[in-house]
C-alpha cells in the first residue's frame, strides 16, 4: 500500500506541475522567436549595414542571446524556481570574467569602434605613438588588432592602443 500511494503523490506532482513546463517551454519559445526576429530586423538595418556590415552580424547575435538568455530566466521562473539568486550569480561571474577578460574585451570593443567610426582604413599609413611608436600601411582591421604592414614585418597592434593614444594618418592615394 505504501508503493502505491508514493507513485500516486508522485503522479499527482507530475501533473500539477505540467501547466507549468508548457507555460515554461511556451515562455522561451516566444523569446526564442522574439530573438530571431530581432536579429533578422538588425540585420537588414541598411543604414547600419552599410556602414560596418560585420558590426552588424556582430551586434545582431549579441541581441539575440540577450533575449534567448533571458527567456530562459523568465521561464526558470515561470516554472517556480527561484531565479534570483541565479540572476545574483550570473551577475557576479559576468563580473568576475569582466574582470579578467579586462585586455580582450577593451580591445574588442576599441575594435567594434574603431571599425564603425573608420577613423582611418585599410590602405591608410598610419603612425600611432604610445609607450612604443608604431608605423606602417594598413593592412587589416579585426576586432582585436589592427595590422600594420612596414615594408619588412607585420605588426599586430591591439586596438586599445589605437583607441587611447595619438594616430596619424596619411591617407592612401586615390587611383584616377
Amino acid at each position: 500500500m505504501r508503493v502505491t500511494s508514493i507513485w500516486d503523490n508522485l503522479a499527482a506532482t507530475a501533473l500539477l506541475f505540467l501547466p507549468r513546463l508548457l507555460s515554461a517551454a511556451l515562455v522561451l519559445l516566444i523569446f526564442w522567436g522574439i530573438g530571431r526576429l530581432a536579429y533578422r530586423l538588425i540585420v537588414r538595418l541598411p543604414k547600419l549595414e552599410a556602414r560596418a556590415p560585420e558590426l552588424t552580424h556582430l551586434i545582431a547575435r549579441c541581441v539575440k542571446l540577450c533575449l534567448v538568455l533571458f527567456g530562459i530566466v523568465t521561464a526558470l521562473g515561470t516554472m517556480g524556481i527561484e531565479v534570483s539568486a541565479l540572476v545574483a550569480g550570473l551577475g557576479l561571474t559576468g563580473f568576475a570574467f569582466g574582470f579578467a577578460l579586462r585586455d580582450i574585451i577593451s580591445n574588442t570593443l576599441s575594435g567594434v569602434l574603431i571599425i564603425f567610426f573608420r577613423p582611418f582604413k585599410q590602405g591608410d599609413r598610419i603612425s600611432v605613438f604610445s609607450n612604443l611608436a608604431f608605423e606602417g600601411q594598413v593592412v587589416e582591421i579585426n576586432l582585436r588588432y589592427t595590422v600594420l604592414d612596414t615594408d619588412e614585418k607585420l605588426i599586430f597592434v591591439p586596438n586599445s592602443i589605437l583607441f587611447t593614444n595619438v594616430v596619424t594618418v596619411r591617407k592612401a592615394a586615390k587611383a584616377v
